[in-house]
């Protein structure tokens, strides 16, 4: 195999460079991983990192649930800060895989139905959006777009 050309299936991922980056990844993660392990060994150091984590957690999740009416990234803002108490909390930990399983479900489900249903699928969630969009700038700034449409036009 040496000097040889690489096949398809040689490493995981098709290539050496994807073998480099998992052992990357691997290598921050255990780093990760032991780092909040000598943290927890220490009873101040335990009580602190949950603080913070609570802390950090709560202030994303408050960001993107305001944001959640707005154009924007609210629910996966939300589900950063769940991924973050997850560190720490059982119950995130818990929340975060239901969550990931039934996105899952969801996206599975959706491209499994024929071209038709994807698109009114499609078509009901670009409503819902632009619905969303509209009500937040007519409530929260003030700025009917509806309303300076039908009147545009109108005078055109």
């Amino acid at each position: 195999m040496e000097g040889g050309p690489r096949r398809t299936g040689d490493a995981p991922g098709g290539g050496a460079g994807s073998a480099v980056a998992e052992r990357r990844r691997s290598g921050w993660r255990t780093r990760v991983h032991t780092t909040l392990d000598l943290i927890r060994a220490n009873p101040t150091g335990r009580i602190t990192l949950k603080v913070f984590i609570a802390i950090v957690g709560a202030i994303i999740v408050t960001v993107g649930i305001a944001l959640i009416p707005l154009p924007g990234p609210g629910w996966l803002l939300v589900i950063a800060g769940l991924g973050v108490w997850a560190v720490e909390f059982h119950w995130a930990r818990q929340l975060l895989a239901f969550t990931r399983r039934n996105v899952q479900a969801w996206t599975r489900w959706a491209t499994s139905q024929s071209l038709p249903v994807r698109f009114v699928l499609g078509a009901v969630g670009l409503v819902f959006v632009s619905v969303v969009v509209w009500l937040s700038l007519k409530y929260s700034l003030g700025i009917d777009l509806v309303a300076r449409a039908l009147h545009y036009l109108a005078t055109h």
